[in-house]
């Protein structure tokens, strides 16, 4: 398995160790476990930012999830007794359309592997096994053992913590970290998903989802590095925080945050003092008149009238 994984130890250990140069060196931070805590979040930052195209593609998605909604719900009402069926076509309806039920699993999924070296790495840390760029770096290698954020050392777990202020901490940590993923769910199907979106099995699977994850997340965080729980606490903050930008800023059709958004608009419009048109007071659609051309007629000469 580390064979396999080699290249992501290296990867997420060189992005660590690069933040932490800049925060002790650059910028001078006295104190390794601030630095180690910092340079988790900032390898965070780096993989968030390079999961922002795929960002764009899940809001996509979710859009044309919420389109579906009327079809999905006749299909459901044409194959009532039929669940095979049923599925064949809704499949064959996400097809036709490039429309993916799972997206918003997507950017977990793709992080599940960074989530898992550094956890290796941290695990490695706390054990004296050098993994990734540490092997290459002792003296860095040593640093991170004994980093400390509240006096609970990154490497530590919950289940292997040695004082009891470690546990607290680790207990607190993970708490965040699991009611954080549960809002953040939780925003996007209250505000940001039309009433008939909240219908059918997309919902199911959503709020299915919204209880599960974060119940998954509360059984495994026990057994994380307090340096991974920071590492998944400051994703969903990441999220969190884009969640809100798109919730405020492009909504979805039909939502309660569009109709948000509009009162905002219609606001600043009044402040302004400009009107904005709405469907009632927009003018209506003129009909095209084509226009006519009239022909002149051709002057002719007397000689010519003669002749005729």
């Amino acid at each position: 398995m580390d064979t396999i994984l080699a290249p992501l130890y290296y990867l997420v250990s060189w992005i660590m160790i690069g933040w932490h140069w800049l925060f002790s060196e650059l910028i001078g931070i006295d104190h390794d476990g601030v630095n180690w805590a910092l340079s988790i979040i900032g390898l965070v930052v780096v993989i968030r930012i390079l999961l922002i195209p795929l960002f764009v593609r899940q809001i996509k998605s979710q859009r044309r999830m919420q389109i579906l909604q009327p079809q999905l719900r006749e299909l459901q009402k044409k194959y009532k007794g039929d669940r095979e069926r049923l599925q064949q076509e809704m499949m064959k309806l996400y097809k036709d359309t490039g429309t993916n039920p799972f997206s918003s699993c997507l950017p977990i999924l793709l992080q599940a592997p960074f989530l898992f070296a550094l956890f290796r790495v941290l695990d490695g840390v706390a054990k004296g096994h050098e993994r990734g760029a540490f092997t290459s770096q002792p003296e860095l290698f040593e640093s991170a053992g004994q980093a400390q954020i509240f006096g609970a050392r990154l490497a530590d777990t919950f289940l292997n913590a040695e004082t009891i202020n470690t546990r607290i901490i680790a207990a607190v940590m993970v708490v965040l970290m699991v009611v954080t993923q549960f809002v953040t769910q939780r925003q996007i199907m209250r505000k940001n998903m039309p009433k008939e979106a909240l219908e059918g099995p997309f919902a199911q699977q959503q709020k299915i989802l919204l209880y599960v994850l974060p119940l998954v997340f509360a059984f495994s965080g026990v057994y994380f590095p307090l340096g991974t729980v920071l590492y998944w606490l400051t994703s969903n903050l990441w999220t969190m925080g884009q969640q809100l930008y798109v919730i405020r800023r492009m909504p979805a059709p039909g939502t309660e945050a569009e109709k948000a958004h509009q009162r905002r608009l219609e606001e600043k419009a009044r402040k302004k003092g400009i009107a904005l048109p709405t469907p009632d007071t927009a003018e209506p659609e003129q009909p095209e008149q084509t226009e006519v051309v009239r022909r002149q007629p051709k002057k002719t000469s007397r000689s010519q009238r003669k002749k005729k």
